[in-house]
């Protein structure tokens, strides 16, 4: 790589974070922590590094003493791993001091061989923050090279009070609020589930035309491209039926099976390859069965979307269904993914949090169904045979009440309030 011209690079990349508006994104960050930063595209990592590098700036860091990279710049496409220690060279000549610069590396999974590098530079203790779009850069032996130098932060679209602010919404919208502000925020969260909640699609009118641009990008560039797969048909099918299984849980001999119908020959190993591909890119996530033996809960999970309005691109009616992603992706930002379950055995419930023995049943209306409303509630009386004393939450698109079914108490709560209430 030449210097020059990487260092022009540097110079130019500069202007970016120094002249983009910034939204502060709730995530708790400390100083003096290494922070590796995962997460599908767009969703606002490199947004993360400009709010970190705003703080250093509010602190009394000298611009000059920051470096930032972003590895998605095509001019950097040459660029090898022996490289990146001219990054460093450069950012102390630009420094003009010995005082280490702090350094933040944006999409740097793009360098092979990437890792040796920023665990030197860790263990010389400059302090470094890196992003990546590919849980692959937490693969066990990447980790093992990074020996627990960095804190690993998932980020994810905007949550739904992140994404009121950003729409000028500024009002505690738990308190009690007029009829206006009611259907001002149930507007802004019809358009938050349809939509979904990327960062940059607030300020842009054709959303569909953007999610799909992510859409492309994620499946041709971080699956088809990267991991070098010939059969992109077999990949768009296998997308398509893991949307219409949103809500239930699906096995690889099940998705193995329906392509099987569809005349693609086509073997298990080779689906469960593809299916890591695509949770490896962040575009999916799984939940497993609670109530599962080992076996059944790696192979037979539930299939979300990182994104509700990603969901929408796959489908035509998903009301029901992006109201019930949308929880699932609010539950593992709260909890985590290892922390959040479905729970099935001989009773559905549809989410299963034992850290605080929640459980949650997802239902677009239940007051005025009979039917739905008792589905729903009896769900929760069965599941206190299994997990006595269970929080019980039943999310709705609007409704709300408090029902009690056979002595279990059952909060019936609007999605937009839930979202709100953390």
């Amino acid at each position: 790589m030449n210097r020059d011209t990487l260092k022009q690079i540097m110079i130019d990349q500069k202007d970016i974070y120094l002249n983009n508006p910034l939204i502060t994104r709730q995530y708790f960050l400390e100083t003096n922590v290494n922070y590796c930063f995962v997460g599908i595209r767009r969703t606002g990592k490199s947004y993360m590094m400009y709010q970190q590098i705003k703080q250093l700036e509010a602190d009394g860091i000298p611009l000059s003493q920051i470096i930032y990279v972003n590895f998605e710049d095509e001019r950097l496409l040459e660029m090898t791993a022996e490289d990146l220690n001219l990054i460093l060279e450069i950012g102390l000549e630009i420094s003009e001091t010995d005082i280490k610069p702090y350094l933040f590396l944006d999409e740097i999974q793009n360098i092979n061989g990437w890792e040796k590098f920023v665990r030197r530079i860790a263990d010389m203790k400059y302090r470094i923050n890196i992003t990546g779009s590919n849980s692959k850069m937490l693969s066990s032996e990447i980790a093992s090279t990074l020996g627990g130098r960095f804190v690993i932060m998932n980020i994810y679209p905007y949550s739904f009070s992140e994404y009121l602010i950003a729409n000028n919404m500024t009002k505690n919208y738990l308190d009690v609020i007029s009829t206006k502000d009611r259907a001002d925020v149930q507007n802004q969260y019809n358009k938050y589930v349809t939509y979904g909640a990327f960062p940059e699609l607030v300020e842009i009118r054709n959303k569909r035309a953007f999610l799909n641009s992510i859409y492309q990008t994620v499946y041709l560039g971080d699956i088809i491209t990267r991991n070098k797969i010939t059969n992109d048909f077999a990949i768009r099918l296998i997308l398509k039926k893991i949307a219409e299984s949103v809500t239930k849980p699906l096995s690889y001999n099940r998705l193995t099976n329906i392509l099987k119908s569809s005349g693609m020959s086509i073997g298990k190993q080779t689906v469960i390859n593809y299916v890591s591909y695509m949770t490896d890119s962040y575009l999916l996530f799984t939940l497993q069965n609670y109530a599962a033996k080992l076996v059944e809960k790696e192979t037979s999970p539930k299939y979300y979307f990182m994104d509700t309005g990603l969901l929408g691109l796959m489908l035509l009616d998903c009301k029901s269904a992006q109201l019930e992603n949308l929880v699932a992706i609010e539950l593992i930002r709260r909890y985590g993914t290892e922390n959040v379950y479905f729970f099935e055995n001989n009773v559905e419930i549809d989410f299963y949090v034992p850290l605080d023995n929640l459980a949650i049943q997802v239902s677009m209306q239940v007051l005025d169904n009979i039917d739905t409303r008792e589905r729903e509630t009896r769900a929760f009386v069965k599941l206190n045979n299994f997990i006595p004393n269970a929080k019980c939450i039943l999310i709705t698109n609007s409704e709300e009440a408090v029902i009690d079914c056979d002595g279990i108490n059952i909060e019936v709560i609007p999605i937009w309030k839930w979202l709100l209430d953390n």
